[in-house]
C-alpha cells in the first residue's frame, strides 16, 4: 500500500514550459526551480522498447506538495496532445516492487526509466484499470537530488 505522506507532486504536460511556469506563478503564486532539460532521457515503453527523448522539466520550489510540468516531443508519452490529467508522484523504496504490485492489481505499465527486465529504472508511470489519473512511482534514492534542485542547485540527474 502507498504511504500518502510520500506523495510529493502532481505533474502536468505542457507545450511551452516557460509560458506555463509564468501562468502558474501568476495564478497560484508558485516559485520555480531552474528548469532542467534531459537531452537524452532513457525511457522504456511497451510500444517502442528502450529509447531516448529530450524532456524539459520544471518543479515548483515550495512543498511539501510540488507542481511538476513537463514538455516533451510530439507523439511520445510526454505529448500533451495525447494525454491530459497526467499524474501524481510517490516516493517508493522499490520501484520494481511497487510496479509489480500495481500490475498484479490490473494497472498497466505505460512508461518507465528502464525495461521490466532491468527493474524499471528509477521511475515508472502506471495507468489505472478504468478511469483516473496515472501514478508515477519514483525511487526514494533520487529524493536528495530533487531536494537540492528545489534549493537552488542544478537540476537532478536520474
Amino acid at each position: 500500500m502507498f504511504d500518502y505522506q510520500r506523495l510529493f507532486h502532481t505533474g502536468f504536460l505542457v507545450n511551452d514550459l516557460r509560458q506555463e511556469m509564468a501562468r502558474y506563478s501568476e495564478a497560484l503564486g508558485l516559485r520555480w526551480a531552474t528548469p532542467y532539460v534531459y537531452e537524452a532521457l532513457n525511457l522504456w515503453t511497451p510500444e517502442r522498447g528502450e529509447h531516448q527523448i529530450r524532456l524539459e522539466v520544471a518543479y515548483s520550489i515550495d512543498g511539501p506538495q510540488h507542481v511538476e510540468i513537463q514538455a516533451g516531443p510530439a507523439g511520445t508519452f510526454y505529448d500533451p496532445a495525447l494525454q491530459t490529467g497526467h499524474h501524481v508522484g510517490f516516493w517508493v523504496d522499490s520501484v520494481r516492487d511497487e510496479v509489480e504490485a500495481l500490475i498484479a492489481r490490473g494497472w498497466a505499465l505505460v512508461c518507465s526509466g528502464a525495461s521490466p527486465q532491468k527493474g524499471y529504472g528509477g521511475f515508472s508511470y502506471l495507468r489505472p484499470p478504468g478511469e483516473g489519473m496515472m501514478v508515477e512511482v519514483a525511487g526514494i534514492a533520487a529524493k536528495p537530488r530533487f531536494e537540492n534542485w528545489w534549493n537552488g542547485a542544478p537540476g537532478p540527474i536520474l
